[in-house]
C-alpha cells in the first residue's frame, strides 16, 4: 500500500519503505523483509501523468465528501479515503483477469512480469535488482537470464557487432601503415636530370684542379 508522501511526482520517484500485511480484516504496517527491499524506483512519465489525475479526483471527492472523508494519505483508498484492504485488490483483480479471458495469474505475478518486460527493453541484472529490491543479484540472475532468449541473443548479435567492426578498424590501420613501409612508398628526395649529388661535384672539381696543376708544371 502505498501513501502520498512517498510519491515524489515532480522528480518522478516512488519511494517504497513500508510493507503491508493483513492479520483477517486488520492492515499490519511494517518494514521491509531486507534493507534492499527500501529503495526508489523511477516512473515513466505516463504513469506520472496518471497519478497526478488520481489524485486531482481523490481530492475532488474528499471537497465533496466533507466530514466523511477519513484523510489516511494513502494513494488508492475507498470511497471514504479509508486505505483498502490488500485482500480486496487481490480479489478484484482476480476477478478482473477472469473477465479478461485470462489464464489464471497473481496479483504478485504483476511484479514478475514488470521485471521481465524491463529486461526485454534492455535492463541489465543490477537494475533489476534495484528495481524489485533484491538483496542479492545472484536471485535476480537465477530468475531472469533465462525467461527472454530473445533478448538475450539481441545483446549477443550486438557484441558480436561490436567485436567485429573493432576488428575491421584494427585491420585497416594494419594495412595503411604496411603500406607506408613499404619500399618506395616513402617520397624521396629525387634528383633532377643532369643534377649531381654535392658530394659528387666537390670530387669533379678535386680532380679537375690537380689535372690542371700538372700541366701547368
Amino acid at each position: 500500500m502505498l501513501r502520498w508522501a512517498a510519491v515524489d511526482l515532480d522528480r518522478g520517484l516512488l519511494f517504497v519503505e513500508r510493507n503491508h500485511t493483513t492479520a483477517g480484516h486488520e492492515i499490519v504496517e511494517g518494514d521491509p523483509k531486507t534493507a534492499a527491499g527500501r529503495r526508489a524506483v523511477a516512473l515513466d512519465k505516463r504513469t506520472v501523468q496518471v497519478l497526478r489525475e488520481h489524485r486531482r479526483r481523490q481530492l475532488d471527492r474528499r471537497h465533496t465528501a466533507n466530514m466523511t472523508w477519513t484523510d489516511s494519505g494513502y494513494v488508492f483508498t475507498r470511497k471514504n479515503g479509508e486505505p483498502i484492504n490488500p485482500n480486496y485488490a487481490t480479489t478484484r483483480f482476480r476477478k478482473l483477469t477472469e473477465r479478461a479471458g485470462l489464464p489464471p495469474v497473481r496479483l504478485h505475478d504483476l511484479r514478475h512480469g514488470a521485471a521481465s518486460l524491463a529486461h526485454e527493453a534492455g535492463a541489465d541484472l543490477k537494475t533489476l535488482q534495484d528495481l524489485l529490491g533484491h538483496s542479492s543479484i545472484v536471485v535476480t540472475a537465477d530468475t531472469y537470464t533465462s525467461v527472454l532468449p530473445d533478448s538475450q541473443r539481441r545483446c549477443a548479435d550486438a557484441t558480436a557487432d561490436l567485436v567485429l567492426a573493432a576488428a575491421r578498424h584494427t585491420r585497416k590501420r594494419i594495412k595503411e601503415k604496411a603500406a607506408k613501409n613499404r619500399p618506395g612508398g616513402r617520397d624521396e628526395k629525387q634528383t633532377t636530370p643532369g643534377q649531381q649529388p654535392t658530394r659528387t661535384k666537390q670530387n669533379r672539381r678535386s680532380r679537375r684542379r690537380q689535372h690542371t696543376g700538372r700541366h701547368g708544371k
